[in-house]
């Protein structure tokens, strides 16, 4: 399995790494991509990357931290980024959830990651958040950028947008809540060859991990859960979706 999304860059992980490490390792993860959300968690997954041959690293700033995103900001993911094993440009996108930022700062600083990918010929992870009109105007602005929607909540209408995009989609272990009925629908229209999966930890621990944090080793619960949803094995699921990662990431 490849964990296509994690932070093991995130301050919880600093206490027990190496265990969690392990623990993926004995769990069948041959692949974890540590994803930024500022300056401070790009560096560290870089840093990881380095650390693990096994890890590689995503840089960005999240729609929440938009604000502070300065033309300094900007250069230095871009030195960041031109490290060999930084796989993407991310997490970005939009969020008016909790709109930490103002809307149209996150849609600027969306737009500059996009451009930024671009230059790079980088892959792009995509935070939408109750903003899907808005991400989906602004990914069309960018035609050639290739991008994947992580944790995705959206509707099978906007997923079915992506898809025609040349995007990829991927699921978290709230695919497992039972209260996720409609997103199972989703999960289960989304065409293998685009599909991937991911733990967001320490977010979004599947059932029946609920309430503890979450980490890589728990991927098996939603790679199970698509398994069941798309009607194939679960090894089949997880080779799948760790060759659509590999692609996608380009991972060496």
């Amino acid at each position: 399995m490849i964990d296509s999304h994690a932070h093991l860059n995130d301050p919880h992980f600093d206490a027990n790494l190496t265990e969690v490490a392990e623990r993926a390792n004995q769990a069948g993860v041959e692949g974890i991509i540590n994803v930024g959300y500022d300056l401070e968690s790009s560096h560290k997954a870089v840093a990881l990357a380095e650390e693990y041959d096994w890890m590689w690293a995503v840089v960005g700033v999240h729609p929440h931290e938009a604000r502070l995103v300065t033309p300094d900001t900007m250069a230095e993911l871009e030195r960041l980024a031109r490290h060999p094993k930084v796989v993407a440009i991310g997490e970005t996108g939009l969020d008016y959830y909790y709109d930490h930022s103002p809307r149209e700062v996150q849609q600027q600083v969306f737009h500059q990651h996009l451009e930024l990918a671009a230059k790079l010929n980088l892959p792009v992870v995509i935070h939408s958040r109750d903003a899907a009109q808005d991400t989906i105007n602004i990914v069309k602005e960018h035609p050639d950028n290739r991008c994947v929607i992580h944790c995705y909540s959206g509707s099978l209408e906007t997923a079915k947008i992506y898809l025609d995009l040349g995007h990829f989609i991927s699921f978290t272990g709230s695919v497992t809540f039972k209260n996720a009925a409609k997103l199972r629908e989703v999960a289960a229209a989304v065409p293998l060859e685009r599909l991937m999966i991911e733990t967001d930890c320490p977010y979004l621990s599947p059932e029946p991990m609920r309430g503890k944090p979450n980490e890589p080793a728990w991927i098996e619960y939603v790679a199970a859960k698509l398994a069941e949803l798309h009607s194939i094995s679960v090894d089949d699921l997880k080779a799948i979706t760790a060759a659509n990662a590999r692609l996608f990431f380009n991972l060496k």
